[in-house]
Formats: C-alpha cells, sequence, structure tokens
C-alpha cells in the first residue's frame, strides 16, 4: 500500500463512500455494514467519508453503529460535510454541526467540507458566513482539515479558492467519462486544484455504477485487453485506476454497496499501479462509445428525490436510468419496468409540474424537466 503524500493519518489513497451502503429495505443492513468495515479497516485503509443527508441521515447513524461505537478512534479517519438545505441562518450551522458530531458518535471530524460547492451554494453560504463559522469550530478543535466538495465550472472554483486559502483539500467529480465533458469539466477542475495547490479526494470514479455495468461494445474493449495481457481487471478497476492517476489525488473514494464491491476495490487499490499507455488507450475507446450513446449523464446520487422531495413523487434518478439501459440494450423489459413497478405508487415523467427543485440540487447539472419530457416520450407513447 502506498502512503499518502498529502495526509499521513490517511492510510493508501482509497476511501469508503457512505452515500450507497448496504441495505434491507428501507434501513442500513448493519450486519452486513459491520462486516465490510471490518474487512476494509483489516485490509489497512482507514478513510470514511458520510453528510448528514445520505440515506436520509441513516449513513451518519449507521457509521456509529458499525465503525465509531466498535473501533478506537485512533483507527479511523471520517469526514463529514455542511449541507446547504440543513440551514437557513447562520445559528443553524453550529446546531447542525454538532448534530452531526451526535449521530455519528464522535467527538471530533477528522475532515469537514463545505459540501456540493457551486455557484449558487457559495453565494448562500457566504450570506450565512458558514466559512467563518466553520473556521471557528476548527480553530476550537472540532474537526482538523477544512475542505469543500465541489460541483460546477473551474472559474468558480477558481474563485472559492482565491477567496478561501485556508481550504485544504477539495473534492471533485473525477472519472474517464467525465474528465473531457464539457458540463462537468472534470480536467479543467481539477487543474484549477493543481494551480492552487490543493490535494484533491475523488469523488464518482465510477459514475454511480454507470462504468461498471458498461454496453457490450465498450465491455468487449476491456475484455479484449485482458486477454491480451493476461490479467483480470475489473471495470471499476480501470475506472478507479484512472482516476487515481493524477499527482494532486489525496484519495479516491468508491461508494460499496455490498461485499463483493468492496473486495474488488481493495484488491485494486491495495497493490494500486497507474494505468500503461495501452490501457489509457482502451479507456479512450470506451469513451468513444459512451459518446456515441447520448445517454443520461446522471450518476444516481437521488439529491433530486431524497433531499428536496419531489412533490410528484418522481423517482428521477430510476426513470433516468430505465431510459438509458433502454438506449443501451433496446429491451422491451425497460417498458416493463417503467409502466409496472417504477411508476407504481410514484409519478410518471409525464407528471412533473415544472417546478424545477430538482434542478436546483442537481451536483450534475442536468436539465431535469426536459429530460423528463424525453422520457415521457419514450415510455408514454399512446
Amino acid at each position: 500500500m502506498i502512503a499518502n503524500p498529502f495526509f499521513p493519518e490517511i492510510h493508501g489513497n482509497f476511501g469508503f463512500g457512505c452515500m450507497r451502503l448496504p441495505m434491507a429495505g428501507k434501513n442500513v443492513d448493519l450486519t452486513q455494514f459491520s462486516a465490510m468495515v471490518d474487512e476494509y479497516l483489516a485490509a489497512g485503509f482507514n478513510y470514511f467519508d458520510t453528510a448528514h443527508g445520505y440515506l436520509g441521515g441513516k449513513s451518519e447513524t449507521a457509521l456509529r453503529e458499525c465503525l465509531t461505537k466498535r473501533y478506537p478512534r485512533e483507527r479511523y479517519i471520517l469526514t463529514n460535510k455542511l449541507t446547504a438545505s440543513y440551514f437557513s441562518k447562520p445559528e443553524g450551522i453550529r446546531s447542525l454541526f454538532e448534530q452531526q458530531l451526535e449521530a455519528c458518535g464522535v467527538d471530533y471530524f477528522d475532515f469537514y467540507l463545505m459540501h456540493a460547492q457551486d455557484a449558487a451554494i457559495y453565494a448562500k453560504f457566504r450570506r450565512c458566513g458558514a466559512y467563518k463559522t466553520a473556521l471557528k469550530l476548527k480553530e476550537e478543535g472540532k474537526f482538523r482539515h477544512f475542505g469543500i466538495s465541489f460541483h460546477d465550472k473551474a472559474d468558480v472554483l477558481d474563485k472559492i479558492l482565491t477567496d478561501w486559502p485556508q481550504i485544504e483539500v477539495v473534492q471533485i467529480q473525477l472519472n474517464y467519462v467525465d474528465f473531457e465533458d464539457s458540463s462537468v469539466e472534470s480536467r479543467k477542475v481539477y487543474e484549477v486544484c493543481e494551480k492552487h495547490g490543493k490535494p484533491v479526494l475523488v469523488m464518482e470514479p465510477v459514475k454511480g455504477g454507470s462504468l461498471v455495468n458498461l454496453p457490450e461494445e465498450a465491455q468487449r474493449i476491456f475484455d479484449d485487453l485482458n486477454r491480451k495481457k493476461g490479467t483480470a481487471i475489473s471495470n471499476a478497476g480501470y475506472a478507479l485506476r484512472f482516476a487515481a492517476g493524477f499527482p494532486k489525488i489525496c484519495a479516491v473514494l468508491s461508494g460499496m454497496s455490498d461485499s463483493a464491491q468492496m473486495r474488488d476495490n481493495i484488491r485494486t487499490m491495495t497493490d494500486y499501479s497507474p494505468l500503461d499507455s495501452e490501457e489509457r488507450e482502451a479507456v479512450d475507446r470506451v469513451c468513444q462509445v459512451f459518446r456515441s450513446m447520448q445517454m443520461i449523464p446522471c450518476t444516481g446520487c437521488r439529491y433530486c428525490v431524497a433531499e428536496n422531495d419531489c412533490p410528484q413523487q418522481i423517482l428521477i434518478p430510476d426513470l433516468f436510468s430505465c431510459m438509458n439501459l433502454k438506449t443501451t440494450f433496446h429491451n422491451w423489459n425497460q417498458d416493463y419496468y417503467y409502466q409496472n413497478i417504477l411508476t407504481q405508487g410514484h409519478g410518471k415523467a409525464s407528471a412533473c409540474i415544472r417546478c424545477g427543485k430538482c434542478e436546483r440540487v442537481c451536483p450534475q447539472h442536468l436539465p431535469i424537466r426536459k429530460l423528463l419530457q424525453d422520457v415521457a416520450r419514450e415510455f408514454e407513447r399512446k
């Protein structure tokens, strides 16, 4: 395992993202999550990432039950975030922070990030003095490292890092499909971090699972490469190695929802090596496949339905996934799922009242209202 060049207390360069935990119905499967925590720590890694809104607050309490109650404080690194939707006035920030400490069962956080910063959310944080309050909490020993997570264009990040040189680390979305995407600007955003000398935490390295279950044409590219080289690298392995292969990367976070995913990721990151030239060429060809398919670039974070509660109860990420799968496989099964599962007890795409709540919280800045019209045209034909 490589030593972390930026924060020695972080073991290796692989973090456990706790937004997509194993579930038993509507609750976190605490037995499986505890086993995953044990195996992850036993492999030598120690970085856990959560936020107050993940899984409707159940991520924090699951970490309390499965990690912080069961291990001494020095065994793990815990990151939490200040999320805009949970405070409206300056005085609400400190009380929210204390709630987060209690929910996680700790006396301090190792890292505390200003969550999901974009131009609009940054403006709210400025109005509420959120950065100043957070830095005061740091002075009081309530957390050790101050950072941001970011979802916007490179020029917005450049302004934030110029305004706040106290920022120690930046969490960004970076994967091989989004790297040159003009709507996400992963490469340009990463280059701004380099410009300001900030270490980078990577989120969405497998793009919400989209880089695990690949279209057939893309899958053949990696399968052929594995046969040629006599390797058995998984799709997630290629994605993680791409994301980790830049000089300022501190750690790559993966949201793992079962033990098999975690073990595959541990294998990749324990003996980590960057992509070689042949592997990079294969990744470029996979990107070309994705670009040719014009899929909806939703990562399934579920902010649009979890944090802002669609008034029409439309399962937006699920409908987008259904649309993408139909685009990929041209399969009638997706029509069945749309009509008989995803819209039973929930709104159809055509039920959208165009209120825009979903778009205001979407980290990908997707034109959700327009996309729902496309979904309705595809699945609700008379």
